[in-house]
């Protein structure tokens, strides 16, 4: 996998954090108090996926040359 497929995937796993790190802020807000928690818990994961990809992508060539193994 390239550099920039793992920048990509970064970005839409950090898409998805925020959505839910909203929906945690809403819940907690709202009438819905109990799905705080899971919606939080879910965005923290999101957000280690997101981390864990643009680590692998800062540790690879920038010029989308494939690492000899």
């Amino acid at each position: 996998m390239y550099r920039e497929a793992h920048l990509k995937l970064a970005d839409a796993a950090l898409t998805r954090a925020e959505k839910l790190a909203g929906w945690a802020e809403d819940a907690a807000r709202g009438d819905g108090q109990h799905k705080a928690v899971p919606y939080a818990a879910a965005g923290t994961l999101w957000d280690s996926i997101a981390r864990t990809h643009l680590r692998i992508a800062q540790a690879m060539p920038a010029d989308d040359t494939t690492p000899e193994v």
